[in-house]
């Protein structure tokens, strides 16, 4: 399949495509297949949901002995949510037997709901409009049934503050609303503060509406962000083409990627979105692997406040609504420019019903500047390569704030995850001339933004040049002794090996230069040293809410910025597997076992994130906030990798700037 594919071509490819490898997602056809055994042999009624049904992935050693054209297990996961009874189950299919192998039914009270689905989002913009003491509330604040009709219902996750008898066993939701004088209009200038209706989504029915007495008159001033509401654009951008005349460089093969030395496999997953499976590098002809499986498990999102409207809100984007499954259409020269080779996901909705995410995925080729360079004046000789990277990347729009995940490969080994934060803020109606509570940032006048922030767990499932890896934690610091420093210049390097899973919930610091190495230490490189990749982490805030309040708990993940487990199955997400209404699961729990994490099969976990503070540059869309890391060769190679790089200068196509070549 090629970019150039036409629609009905790539339609017909996807309906008839078959699995060709373990880790190949769920066709269509095998979607279809799960849900109506699941159907027909458990009898489920209409009423029942599919919050999760995904391929479940083979064990790690049945995948490493894969052989192509032999036969593979092929499994289904899903979870069951009956809407008419509240009752949630876990199933596992097997797809070659057409069986159910595993049927579980959870307490949700105990494990978490099931996450929030698609339709529960218009169900919960259903229920509060049409709730007559919700209706009573906005009209005191001198809104008319007119207005009613235009305003925006923002559903919520419920959270978790304590174990509420009048809670028990719900499925619940919170609304805050948002006043617009027209359909269009952006309501989040105009919120309407001192408003939270808690629903039942499974009895369908607010079963309670909160209000604090907040008299903050509504904004009423537009920041409308639509093209026609922006005016005349600026005039002076020319236009800049990005043009492969002889197409692309990589290779793809189904769901197989190879480009520039690199090897991996795509894949998706509801949850996650976009994972990176099989991460190697060829190197001499030799292929040698890196990370078995990449991913973005989760994120949270706490907020800073004190008001009705916000103390309760912490998203977990990932576990309680799904990256995946709320991924956006790409469009070319939009999202992605030059020459694009897309990759469709098949899906089910809902209901179960198969059908095909269009353009979830989006892979291209960047230039990226100078990839190295050197000048010799003595002999005159100067070379200069530049660098390529191969982005492949997804973006989503979980409520108001829309996130693009872009994994990075470069010519010369590394790898970077590189996290795209725009949407619009959320915002907080205040009195003109006063001042937001706890430092928030005023954004118009009449409104400020709660402060918050996003962290992001990254999970690793290192395999570097085989299944027993080690870190190692480098350190710097000054040296005081005057017999090894007499110079004042020599500074220390401490190295120290990450043994049990305790030793290893780490944080970055700035100050000591702190950094983590993944290595193997049963393999050396020319020079005597294990082959290594480090992590790059940015040193932002872990964390700030108290570890023991329910978002510290729920969020625990976010109070370390790196954790190491050896490899467990049962051990796929940062915040757990049901993070929704949960008290607080994932990597705090998993660590306390205190296993061994040196010389194993690992899964390095890194926490990264934006700790944000809103202006009024981030209104009415904020323009793109960068996250992320990076994961740097670091002995793994005997050189720099990137010599053979060609030296080919770029012929112009389209328009000149100047006469030289730069």
């Amino acid at each position: 399949m090629t970019a150039s594919c036409c629609a009905s071509e790539k339609a017909n490819l996807m309906a008839n495509a078959v699995a060709e490898h373990p880790l190949d997602p769920l066709t269509l056809k095998e979607l279809s297949l799960a849900a109506a055994i699941l159907k027909e042999s458990k009898g489920l009624a209409d009423s029942c949901r599919f919050p999760y049904l995904q391929l479940e992935e083979p064990p790690k050693a049945e995948v490493l002995a894969f052989e192509p054209g032999k036969a593979f297990s092929r499994r289904a996961f899903a979870t069951v949510l009956d809407k008419a009874t509240g009752e949630m189950f876990e199933a596992m299919v097997d797809l070659n037997s057409k069986e159910v192998t595993e049927w579980q039914q959870l307490d949700p009270d105990i494990t978490g709901q099931a996450p929030i689905m698609v339709e529960e989002f218009f169900t919960c913009v259903d229920i509060v409009q049409n709730d007559p003491d919700w209706r009573a509330a906005v009209k005191r604040r001198g809104l008319t049934d007119k207005d009613i009709e235009n305003i925006q219902i923002d559903p919520w996750s419920f959270g978790y503050f304590g174990d509420d008898p009048k809670f028990k066993g719900k499925r619940l939701m919170r609304g805050v609303a948002f006043y617009r004088d027209e359909f269009t209009d952006n309501g989040y200038a105009h919120p309407i503060e001192g408003l939270v209706a808690i629903i039942d989504l499974n009895e369908g029915k607010v079963i309670e509406l909160l209000g604090d007495g907040n008299n903050t008159p509504v904004p009423k001033t537009k920041r409308n962000y639509d093209s026609p509401s922006l005016g005349t654009p600026r005039d002076d951008v020319k236009p800049l083409h990005i043009v492969q005349p002889e197409g692309v460089s990589f290779q793809v093969d189904g769901w197989k990627v190879s480009w520039q030395n690199w090897e991996f496999r795509v894949g998706f997953t509801p949850r996650e979105g976009l994972t990176l499976n099989q991460l190697s590098y060829v190197d001499k002809g030799n292929k040698r692997p890196i990370i078995y499986r990449a991913s973005v498990t989760d994120m949270a999102v706490p907020y800073s406040d004190t008001a009705l409207n916000h103390y309760w809100k912490c998203a977990f984007d990932g576990g309680e609504y799904g990256l995946g499954r709320l991924a956006n259409q790409l469009e070319l020269g939009c999202d992605c420019l030059g020459a694009i080779h897309y990759f469709d996901i098949p899906a089910v909705d809902d209901k179960g019903e198969a059908f095909v995410m269009k353009n979830a995925v989006c892979m291209h080729e960047e230039d990226y500047g100078t990839l190295w360079k050197h000048y010799e004046f003595r002999t005159d000789v100067f070379e200069v390569r530049r660098s390529r990277r191969l982005v492949i990347s997804f973006f989503c729009t979980v409520g108001n704030y829309d996130y693009g995940f872009y994994w990075y490969l470069y010519q010369d080994g590394t790898i970077q995850m590189e996290t795209k934060l725009t949407g619009i803020i959320q915002t907080a109606g205040m009195l003109p001339g006063t001042t937001p509570p706890h430092a928030a940032g005023k954004v118009t006048p009449e409104i400020y933004g709660p402060s918050h922030q996003h962290f992001f767990s990254a999970r690793l499932h290192m395999m570097l040049d085989g299944e027993q890896n080690t870190v190692m934690e480098t350190n710097f610091s000054p040296c005081d002794d005057p017999e090894v420093n007499p110079w004042g210049n020599v500074f220390n390097t401490s190295i120290t090996p990450l043994k049990t899973e305790l030793e290893a919930a780490r944080h970055a610091n700035g100050q000591s230069g702190r950094f983590w190495k993944v290595i193997n230490p049963n393999k050396k490189n020319a020079v005597g040293n294990p082959p290594g990749y480090k992590l790059v982490a940015e040193h932002n805030p872990v964390m700030l809410a108290k570890p023991d309040s329910y978002i510290g708990k729920r969020a625990g993940f976010a109070a370390n910025h790196v954790w190491v487990t050896p490899y467990d199955p049962n051990e796929r997400y940062g915040t757990g597997m049901y993070p929704n209404q949960n008290t607080g699961d994932g990597l705090p729990n998993y660590i306390q076992q205190n296993r061994n994490v040196e010389n194993t099969d690992i899964v390095l976990w890194h926490t990264y994130g934006h700790t944000h503070i809103c202006k009024p540059e981030d209104f009415p869309v904020m323009p793109v906030e960068y996250v992320g890391f990076h994961l740097k060769p670091n002995n793994f190679f005997d050189g720099n990798p990137a010599m053979d790089v060609p030296a080919v200068k770029d012929q112009r196509s389209v328009g000149v700037a100047d006469e030289s070549d730069g």
